[in-house]
């Protein structure tokens, strides 16, 4: 029978856990404002969260980083009627609250400055797909089929975005969906190869379907390394529900316009505008 003392390695082998980190300057400089917070200056805090993370990874069988809102955190101390003051409030905010946002694995691999552009990515990602998803939801009924037009708009969008990518053959390909709602743009993004993942799948599929469920303006963006070490872009308008396909000289005012003053703006150095190529129309397939 093992003793306790040969046991520990073993369960910190099976153990989890999450560290909240900081990402910004600014919001470094709010939680400073607490005296139990013990960090002077952004990179050494961001250097001593590093080594922590290096430490758990060889100690711990899994760990991930998430994203430490300050602003979030003393919200969040107000309703549970904590103080934000406290070492053990902080540790509890990241294991209730910010683990559940966007979080990604450390492995030790790869530094947590290389991390950080990421986590930043995966949150964005994750707020657009949860306000694509809210939008969907008060989209109503479908008038084919009567089921939710959260539930056709999806899937002609799941059915849609296989298109965009095969019509762009092979190659590095970036592709960007972004609808205007009620103002606000809202948008989401996914490189391929290698295959993009579930999570950046469904954000842009959700935001592609929020344009054919509510009809609202917007635009998809297609980039693709070709040979030359050159790009081609091409680019489809989102109106009344549908998907256009944008000629090379659309694409080019897109591009070397300044959408807020309409003045001109040169072309992006190594790129080529394309016509992009017509889409089949998808439709509810009915009762």
């Amino acid at each position: 029978m093992a003793r306790h003392g040969e046991q520990r390695p073993v369960c910190r082998k099976e153990s989890s856990g999450t560290v909240g980190v900081i990402a910004d300057p600014v919001g470094f400089a709010r939680m400073r404002r607490y005296p139990s917070f013990g960090f002077t200056d952004h990179r050494g805090y961001l250097r001593h969260t590093e080594r922590l993370l290096r430490t758990l990874a060889g100690e711990a069988g899994h760990v991930r980083v998430a994203l430490f809102d300050p602003e979030g955190f003393a919200l969040w101390c107000a309703r549970q009627r904590l103080d934000p003051d406290s070492a053990a409030s902080r540790a509890r905010y990241t294991a209730v609250d910010a683990a559940r946002g966007a979080t990604l694995p450390f492995t030790g691999r790869r530094s947590l400055r290389r991390l950080l552009p990421e986590l930043l990515v995966e949150r964005e990602r994750l707020r657009s797909w949860e306000r694509a998803t809210e939008l969907l939801g008060e989209a109503g009924g479908c008038v084919r089929c009567a089921e939710p037009l959260a539930r056709c708009a999806f899937r002609r969008a799941a059915a849609v975005l296989p298109l965009l990518l095969e019509d762009a053959g092979g190659g590095r390909r970036h592709l960007v969906c972004t609808v205007l709602v009620r103002g606000v743009p809202l948008s989401a993004a996914l490189d391929t190869p290698p295959e993009p993942t579930e999570a950046a799948t469904l954000a842009l599929c959700a935001v592609l379907g929020v344009a054919l469920a509510t009809g609202a303006p917007g635009g998809l963006v297609l980039r693709r390394a070709v040979d030359g070490g050159r790009t081609e872009a091409v680019g489809w308008r989102l109106e009344a529900g549908e998907v256009v396909p944008l000629t090379e000289p659309e694409v080019f005012s897109a591009y070397c316009t300044d959408p807020m003053t309409g003045d001109p703006i040169p072309p992006e150095h190594g790129v080529d505008y394309r016509d992009a190529p017509p889409l089949p129309t998808i439709l509810c397939e009915g009762p």
